[in-house]
């Protein structure tokens, strides 16, 4: 009689824990790669705070959330760039979500299509154009995930982005993740998670209200069209 495979129950239980729409929830509005409080966690699911303290207990006990205190305030994060490229993977292969209702809605739906953040890195039609940009100047090498190829690291040194200290951890260089909205791939890992904090930092991008979704700016628009040829849509 043939044996259940040793890592099934582990598999069920993980699987468990993001079968539940409050829990998935909190999880994709973690992926904005910020700290959020349970109260914030719990109003935006639209539940009672006990019992976004249960679910997110359960996320942090299951590995997926890290969390902190601060005084009264207990603070959660995705536990790393691996359970947010899950998170992320997942939504990618989900089916799409029902049309907006309302307009308020479907211009928050737009504007995270047009331009987000995927908990590091860049998303949307902004971070899938970037990474064609990319692959097209041969700076990027998709053909079996992504690799940075040599002048795409003479490219990043240009740009006065240093990945030498960041490459020495366990997290890829560059990644390929599926992105939810474009089902494209766009670039993720050390590289990926390197050009969108640049990208924040030198005003070429402003985060929305307290969202995910990002508004490219003039200065930003210039700067991907000089850099890689990029021409995004006003």
């Amino acid at each position: 009689m043939s044996q259940p495979h040793p890592r099934g129950p582990q598999l069920a239980r993980l699987a468990s824990l993001l079968a539940d729409e409050t829990r998935a929830s909190f999880c994709l509005a973690l992926l904005d790669g910020r700290a959020w409080t349970a109260g914030e966690l719990a109003r935006l699911a639209g539940v009672a705070a006990s019992t976004a303290s249960e679910h997110l207990s359960r996320l942090v006990e299951g590995g997926l959330l890290a969390e902190e205190r601060q005084g009264r305030h207990r603070y959660v994060r995705l536990a790393g760039p691996q359970v947010a490229q899950l998170i992320e993977d997942l939504s990618g292969h989900a089916a799409p979500p029902p049309a907006p209702r309302t307009l308020r809605a479907a211009s928050a739906g737009e504007a995270m299509a047009r331009a987000r953040t995927c908990y590091d890195h860049l998303a949307g039609r902004l971070g899938t154009a970037i990474t064609d940009a990319m692959v097209e100047h041969g700076l990027l090498r998709g053909a079996e995930g992504f690799a940075l190829t040599d002048v795409g690291l003479a490219w990043f040194r240009r740009l006065g982005v240093d990945l030498s200290a960041a490459s020495r951890g366990r997290r890829p260089m560059a990644r390929s993740c599926l992105d939810w909205t474009e089902r494209r791939p766009h670039l993720a890992g050390v590289a990926g998670a390197a050009l969108c904090r640049h990208a924040l930092d030198a005003g070429w991008c402003a985060r929305i209200g307290s969202q995910r979704a990002l508004r490219v700016s003039e200065e930003g628009r210039r700067a991907l069209r000089d850099l890689l040829g990029v021409r995004l849509p006003e």
